[in-house]
């Protein structure tokens, strides 16, 4: 997994083997750094910055893909854990134009066979899109977020 950006307590990532592939709009993975099973253990403040974090990096990845003509026009957030108990979100990335992942379909995890993840530029895009939202007001760390 190529780690796109990480915060005290959470590392946004996009997988090895995604299950939507990148040329049909994407998928990210955020997960904790710590063991902590489900979002029902999560501290007042880590559930703070996981949601932010969940909202900045789709805002950033619709914005990164945009750029190279990957129009998502939605994401779907999920909470996962079932094969591993550690608590993970997968960002889905839809699109109305998608060939495989059809939108309105619901996703089909194992159809993942030769799906490519981000590339390095992606991620890279990704990255400084994360970086310029933090810089925004409604996304500071002076936000307290509550």
């Amino acid at each position: 997994m190529a780690i796109i950006y990480e915060t005290d307590n959470f590392i946004v990532e996009t997988p090895k083997k995604p299950e939507i592939d990148r040329l049909e709009w994407g998928h990210i993975k955020i997960s904790a750094k710590s063991d902590i099973t489900d979002r029902t253990k999560l501290k007042p403040k880590q559930a703070i910055e996981l949601m932010r974090l969940t909202i900045i990096s789709g805002e950033a990845i619709k914005t990164a893909m945009k750029k190279i003509w990957i129009n998502i026009w939605r994401i779907n957030y999920q909470e996962n854990g079932n094969r591993t108990p550690h608590l993970h979100i997968h960002l889905y990335c839809r699109a109305t134009d998608a060939k495989v992942q059809k939108y309105g379909e619901p996703i089909i995890p194992w159809h993942k066979k030769g799906y490519q993840p981000l590339d390095t530029d992606d991620i890279k895009s990704i990255k400084k899109e994360i970086n310029r939202l933090l810089k925004l007001s409604k996304f500071s760390d002076a936000n307290r977020w509550i």
